[in-house]
């Protein structure tokens, strides 16, 4: 990479993290970030994706570094499997949880890719763990748990439905105190719930808010990175005329650094 256009992606990236805001003072490395996201392994049909899904301020929001133990929950393909192995490094962990139900019922091209990614040697610090939702673990506490744009599949058919509340706290006692559930999903008509999780694979922000903030998390912040205002909110995110530009909501919940027992 030239190395003005690095030095320029640093201080975009630095400047991004005042605008959305800091709640702590750890230190976040762009320049890892940058590497991670420029990584020649990376497949050349992911890449093209990274003008719309912007991964490197994603992960910057995320606060994701050097280290931690993250699990990518649903990861699809690998697309940010692959980012968040280069982000942890040697020294950090990340589990690719692949739900039992989704092998089942989806192509298997869906999922190939981070099946790929669990036999490559050159991704060591990634495990690839299966089950049924219902009994979602990981081997260790986790500083994040990533989930990009299949929150909304929890209530789908194929899924189960999952049970979502039971599912988000098991996520929250997943994570260590002040870790991160971090979400990216597609944005449906406001005040229609879960109305168009199935059809149009989309979910109401304030029904994700309000199911998670159930199982003990705290909004951290949100952010309006991925946000498209054209989009209408009335089209399946698989239509040609807005797929990749969909309007997208960016959370980041944190779990309380004293543990808080949600009601119910």
């Amino acid at each position: 990479m030239d190395g003005k256009f690095g030095l320029c992606l640093t201080a975009f990236l630095s400047l991004s993290v005042c605008t959305l805001g800091r709640a702590d003072n750890a230190p976040l490395s762009t320049v890892v970030i940058d590497a991670a996201v420029s990584d020649p392994r990376r497949p050349e049909e992911q890449v093209k994706l990274d003008v719309t899904r912007k991964p490197a301020l994603s992960v910057l929001f995320s606060r994701a570094k050097a280290g931690d133990r993250i699990a990518d929950v649903m990861p699809g393909n690998g697309y940010f499997t692959r980012i968040l192995s280069d982000v942890v490094g040697p020294g950090g962990r990340v589990y690719a949880y692949i739900p039992a139900e989704q092998i089942a019922h989806c192509p298997p091209g869906e999922i190939a890719g981070t099946r790929a990614i669990a036999r490559d040697s050159r991704y060591g610090n990634v495990t690839l763990l299966t089950g049924p939702l219902a009994k979602f673990q990981v081997p260790e506490r986790l500083d994040l748990i990533w989930m990009s744009q299949s929150y909304h599949d929890l209530h789908d058919s194929f899924l189960g439905p999952a049970n979502v509340a039971a599912l988000n706290k098991t996520i929250f006692e997943a994570l260590k105190p002040g870790g991160v559930f971090l979400i990216i999903d597609h944005v449906a008509e406001a005040g229609s719930g879960l109305r168009d999780t199935e059809t149009l694979h989309r979910i109401d922000p304030m029904r994700m808010k309000t199911e998670i903030e159930a199982a003990g998390f705290v909004l951290d912040a949100q952010s309006e990175l991925l946000r498209n205002p054209d989009d209408d909110h009335k089209l399946a995110v698989f239509d040609p005329s807005i797929r990749g530009r969909t309007d997208q909501v960016l959370f980041r919940f944190r779990k309380p650094q004293q543990n808080v027992h949600p009601q119910g």
